[in-house]
Protein backbone atom coordinates (compact mmCIF):
# COMPACT_ATOMS: atom_id res chain seq x y z
CA UNK A 1 0.00 0.00 0.00
CA UNK A 2 1.67 3.48 -0.97
CA UNK A 3 2.24 5.85 2.01
CA UNK A 4 0.15 9.32 1.50
CA UNK A 5 2.07 12.49 1.31
CA UNK A 6 1.41 14.14 4.23
CA UNK A 7 1.64 17.67 6.00
CA UNK A 8 4.43 16.68 8.24
CA UNK A 9 5.89 15.61 4.46
CA UNK A 10 5.78 18.78 2.84
CA UNK A 11 7.37 20.57 6.13
CA UNK A 12 9.55 18.49 6.58
CA UNK A 13 10.67 18.99 2.26
CA UNK A 14 10.41 22.74 3.30
CA UNK A 15 12.95 22.67 5.92
CA UNK A 16 15.27 20.42 3.59
CA UNK A 17 15.16 23.12 0.90
CA UNK A 18 15.93 26.00 3.04
CA UNK A 19 19.20 24.28 4.90
CA UNK A 20 20.62 23.96 1.29
CA UNK A 21 19.57 27.45 0.32
CA UNK A 22 21.45 28.31 4.15
CA UNK A 23 24.17 26.13 3.02
CA UNK A 24 25.22 27.75 -0.69
CA UNK A 25 24.07 31.13 0.02
CA UNK A 26 28.15 32.12 1.42
CA UNK A 27 29.35 30.73 -1.86
CA UNK A 28 27.96 33.59 -3.69
CA UNK A 29 26.28 31.11 -6.36
CA UNK A 30 23.77 32.47 -8.73
CA UNK A 31 20.44 31.24 -7.67
CA UNK A 32 18.63 34.55 -7.87
CA UNK A 33 20.25 35.47 -11.72
CA UNK A 34 17.78 33.80 -14.01
CA UNK A 35 14.93 36.32 -14.25
CA UNK A 36 16.05 39.35 -15.97
CA UNK A 37 18.77 38.22 -17.10
CA UNK A 38 18.27 34.45 -17.91
CA UNK A 39 20.56 31.87 -17.30
CA UNK A 40 22.56 32.82 -21.43
CA UNK A 41 23.99 35.93 -19.96
CA UNK A 42 24.53 34.65 -16.44
CA UNK A 43 28.37 35.91 -16.44
CA UNK A 44 27.81 38.64 -18.73
CA UNK A 45 28.13 42.20 -17.70
CA UNK A 46 25.07 44.01 -17.36
CA UNK A 47 23.62 40.31 -16.38
CA UNK A 48 22.59 41.21 -12.66
CA UNK A 49 23.31 38.39 -10.72
CA UNK A 50 21.63 38.98 -7.59
CA UNK A 51 23.13 37.69 -4.20
CA UNK A 52 21.72 36.63 -1.01
CA UNK A 53 23.20 40.11 0.72
CA UNK A 54 21.17 42.57 2.12
CA UNK A 55 20.48 46.15 0.42
CA UNK A 56 22.70 47.59 2.76
CA UNK A 57 25.83 45.21 1.86
CA UNK A 58 24.78 45.51 -1.37
CA UNK A 59 25.32 49.42 -1.92
CA UNK A 60 28.70 48.89 0.85
CA UNK A 61 30.62 46.63 -1.71
CA UNK A 62 30.06 48.76 -4.83
CA UNK A 63 33.18 49.74 -6.77
CA UNK A 64 33.77 53.52 -6.24
CA UNK A 65 33.15 54.65 -9.61
CA UNK A 66 31.14 57.90 -10.84
CA UNK A 67 28.15 54.93 -11.47
CA UNK A 68 28.38 53.36 -8.28
CA UNK A 69 28.62 56.55 -5.98
CA UNK A 70 25.35 57.85 -8.17
CA UNK A 71 23.11 55.09 -7.51
CA UNK A 72 24.08 55.64 -3.61
CA UNK A 73 23.57 58.93 -4.07
CA UNK A 74 19.55 58.48 -5.00
CA UNK A 75 17.25 59.25 -2.31
CA UNK A 76 15.32 56.17 -1.43
CA UNK A 77 11.41 56.78 -0.91
CA UNK A 78 9.17 54.86 1.16
CA UNK A 79 5.53 54.74 -0.35
CA UNK A 80 2.94 57.85 -0.33
CA UNK A 81 -0.50 58.29 -1.78
CA UNK A 82 -0.10 60.33 -5.05
CA UNK A 83 -3.09 61.38 -7.63
CA UNK A 84 -3.55 59.26 -10.25
CA UNK A 85 -0.58 59.67 -13.01
CA UNK A 86 -2.46 61.45 -16.11
CA UNK A 87 0.10 61.54 -19.14
CA UNK A 88 -1.32 64.83 -19.42
CA UNK A 89 0.26 66.64 -16.49
CA UNK A 90 3.54 66.07 -18.35
CA UNK A 91 2.19 69.02 -21.18
CA UNK A 92 2.30 68.92 -24.83
CA UNK A 93 3.41 65.80 -26.41
CA UNK A 94 6.86 66.49 -28.48
CA UNK A 95 6.90 70.15 -27.64
CA UNK A 96 9.88 72.04 -29.41
CA UNK A 97 11.62 72.85 -26.28
CA UNK A 98 15.07 73.35 -27.38
CA UNK A 99 13.27 75.92 -29.91
CA UNK A 100 15.24 74.54 -33.05
CA UNK A 101 12.10 74.41 -35.11
CA UNK A 102 11.70 70.88 -35.06
CA UNK A 103 9.50 68.46 -32.25
CA UNK A 104 11.20 66.35 -30.01
CA UNK A 105 10.10 63.51 -31.62
CA UNK A 106 11.68 64.16 -35.22
CA UNK A 107 14.77 65.54 -33.33
CA UNK A 108 14.95 62.07 -31.78
CA UNK A 109 14.99 59.97 -34.95
CA UNK A 110 17.02 62.18 -36.76
CA UNK A 111 19.98 62.28 -33.85
CA UNK A 112 19.41 58.08 -33.43
CA UNK A 113 19.31 56.81 -37.12
CA UNK A 114 21.83 56.47 -40.01
CA UNK A 115 20.67 57.15 -43.27
CA UNK A 116 18.14 59.58 -42.57
CA UNK A 117 15.69 60.95 -45.25
CA UNK A 118 13.84 64.11 -44.69
CA UNK A 119 10.80 65.00 -46.02
CA UNK A 120 11.26 68.23 -48.63
CA UNK A 121 10.69 71.35 -47.95
CA UNK A 122 11.10 70.78 -43.85
CA UNK A 123 14.43 71.92 -42.97
CA UNK A 124 15.22 68.80 -42.13
CA UNK A 125 12.69 68.29 -39.29
CA UNK A 126 9.99 65.77 -40.68
CA UNK A 127 12.07 62.07 -40.60
CA UNK A 128 10.76 60.04 -43.50
CA UNK A 129 12.99 56.81 -43.15
CA UNK A 130 16.13 56.20 -41.63
CA UNK A 131 17.94 53.17 -40.08
CA UNK A 132 17.98 51.67 -36.57
CA UNK A 133 20.30 50.03 -34.76
CA UNK A 134 17.82 49.68 -31.84
CA UNK A 135 20.04 49.47 -28.38
CA UNK A 136 17.11 47.34 -26.40
CA UNK A 137 16.98 44.33 -29.01
CA UNK A 138 20.31 44.77 -31.02
CA UNK A 139 18.46 44.41 -34.58
CA UNK A 140 18.57 46.52 -37.08
CA UNK A 141 15.25 48.45 -37.79
CA UNK A 142 14.29 50.21 -41.29
CA UNK A 143 11.91 53.12 -40.44
CA UNK A 144 9.40 54.14 -42.68
CA UNK A 145 7.48 56.64 -42.12
CA UNK A 146 3.18 55.82 -42.79
CA UNK A 147 0.40 54.98 -41.00
CA UNK A 148 0.57 51.32 -40.39
CA UNK A 149 4.76 51.60 -40.16
CA UNK A 150 5.75 54.43 -37.94
CA UNK A 151 5.40 52.31 -35.08
CA UNK A 152 7.90 50.23 -35.83
CA UNK A 153 10.27 52.93 -34.29
CA UNK A 154 9.11 54.37 -30.70
CA UNK A 155 10.40 56.94 -28.44
CA UNK A 156 10.81 55.31 -24.95
CA UNK A 157 11.18 57.72 -22.22
CA UNK A 158 13.82 55.72 -20.40
CA UNK A 159 13.13 57.32 -17.11
CA UNK A 160 8.96 56.31 -17.86
CA UNK A 161 6.72 59.17 -17.18
CA UNK A 162 4.53 57.53 -14.98
CA UNK A 163 7.82 56.28 -12.79
CA UNK A 164 8.75 59.76 -12.35
CA UNK A 165 5.54 60.76 -11.16
CA UNK A 166 5.54 58.56 -8.47
CA UNK A 167 9.30 59.37 -8.04
CA UNK A 168 8.58 63.00 -7.47
CA UNK A 169 7.54 64.23 -10.75
CA UNK A 170 3.81 64.84 -8.86
CA UNK A 171 4.86 67.88 -6.66
CA UNK A 172 6.65 69.50 -9.52
CA UNK A 173 5.05 72.46 -12.01
CA UNK A 174 3.61 71.95 -15.42
CA UNK A 175 6.38 73.51 -17.45
CA UNK A 176 9.02 71.66 -15.38
CA UNK A 177 7.14 68.60 -16.44
CA UNK A 178 6.21 68.89 -20.14
CA UNK A 179 11.28 70.07 -19.83
CA UNK A 180 11.39 66.20 -18.39
CA UNK A 181 8.94 64.42 -20.75
CA UNK A 182 10.88 66.16 -23.61
CA UNK A 183 14.43 65.94 -22.61
CA UNK A 184 16.72 64.25 -25.14
CA UNK A 185 18.94 62.70 -21.98
CA UNK A 186 15.52 61.00 -21.19
CA UNK A 187 14.74 59.96 -24.82
CA UNK A 188 15.88 57.46 -26.92
CA UNK A 189 14.12 55.48 -30.41
CA UNK A 190 13.77 51.98 -29.86
CA UNK A 191 12.00 49.09 -31.26
CA UNK A 192 8.38 49.08 -30.69
CA UNK A 193 7.42 45.74 -29.35
CA UNK A 194 10.39 46.41 -26.90
CA UNK A 195 9.53 49.60 -25.88
CA UNK A 196 5.48 48.38 -25.52
CA UNK A 197 6.73 45.60 -23.22
CA UNK A 198 8.74 47.71 -21.19
CA UNK A 199 5.63 49.82 -20.35
CA UNK A 200 6.47 52.13 -17.12
CA UNK A 201 8.87 49.49 -15.27
CA UNK A 202 11.78 50.71 -13.21
CA UNK A 203 14.92 48.69 -13.90
CA UNK A 204 13.83 46.58 -11.39
CA UNK A 205 10.98 44.77 -12.60
CA UNK A 206 12.11 45.42 -16.90
CA UNK A 207 15.51 45.60 -18.45
CA UNK A 208 16.48 45.17 -21.89
CA UNK A 209 16.25 41.95 -23.77
CA UNK A 210 19.89 42.62 -25.23
CA UNK A 211 22.05 42.19 -22.08
CA UNK A 212 25.44 44.21 -23.31
CA UNK A 213 22.92 46.59 -23.22
CA UNK A 214 21.94 46.96 -19.75
CA UNK A 215 24.99 48.40 -18.52
CA UNK A 216 24.22 51.60 -20.48
CA UNK A 217 20.71 51.67 -19.98
CA UNK A 218 20.68 50.94 -16.35
CA UNK A 219 23.53 54.16 -15.90
CA UNK A 220 21.02 56.35 -17.83
CA UNK A 221 18.37 55.75 -15.95
CA UNK A 222 20.70 56.77 -12.72
CA UNK A 223 21.87 59.84 -14.51
CA UNK A 224 17.90 60.86 -15.60
CA UNK A 225 16.99 60.33 -11.56
CA UNK A 226 20.29 62.31 -10.26
CA UNK A 227 19.55 64.95 -13.02
CA UNK A 228 16.04 65.56 -12.09
CA UNK A 229 16.49 65.22 -8.15
CA UNK A 230 13.93 61.91 -8.72
CA UNK A 231 13.47 58.95 -5.83
CA UNK A 232 13.93 55.46 -6.44
CA UNK A 233 12.85 52.46 -4.32
CA UNK A 234 14.47 49.91 -2.93
CA UNK A 235 14.31 47.25 -4.82
CA UNK A 236 15.42 49.41 -7.57
CA UNK A 237 18.49 51.03 -6.00
CA UNK A 238 19.45 47.31 -5.20
CA UNK A 239 18.95 46.52 -9.06
CA UNK A 240 21.18 49.54 -9.50
CA UNK A 241 24.07 48.92 -7.39
CA UNK A 242 24.17 45.11 -8.85
CA UNK A 243 24.24 46.30 -12.32
CA UNK A 244 27.22 49.72 -11.13
CA UNK A 245 28.96 46.25 -9.82
CA UNK A 246 28.50 43.66 -12.35
CA UNK A 247 29.67 46.98 -14.55
CA UNK A 248 32.96 48.58 -13.11
CA UNK A 249 33.51 50.58 -16.70
CA UNK A 250 30.45 51.50 -17.70
CA UNK A 251 30.17 55.68 -17.43
CA UNK A 252 27.71 57.97 -16.71
CA UNK A 253 26.11 59.53 -19.75
CA UNK A 254 27.63 63.11 -20.23
CA UNK A 255 25.68 66.21 -19.57
CA UNK A 256 24.17 68.82 -19.58
CA UNK A 257 20.78 67.65 -20.08
CA UNK A 258 17.99 70.08 -21.91
CA UNK A 259 20.97 69.67 -24.49
CA UNK A 260 19.08 69.99 -28.18
CA UNK A 261 18.72 66.55 -29.56
CA UNK A 262 20.48 67.00 -32.94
Amino acid sequence: MRRRFGIGDLVAWLLAAALVVWAVAPLGLDLGGFGKAGAAGANRPGSIVDTFKTNDQVLKEVPNTDFAQAVKSLPVRQWRQTKKYNRHEFGQRWADEDHNGCDTRNDILSRDMKNVVYRPNTRNCVVLSGQLQDPYTGKVINFVRGQHSSEAVQIDHVVALADAWASGADGWDPARRQKFANDPLNLLAVDGPANQAKSAYAANKWLPPDVDYRCAYVARQVRIKQVWGLSVTADEQRTMALTASECPSQQLPPGPTLATAK
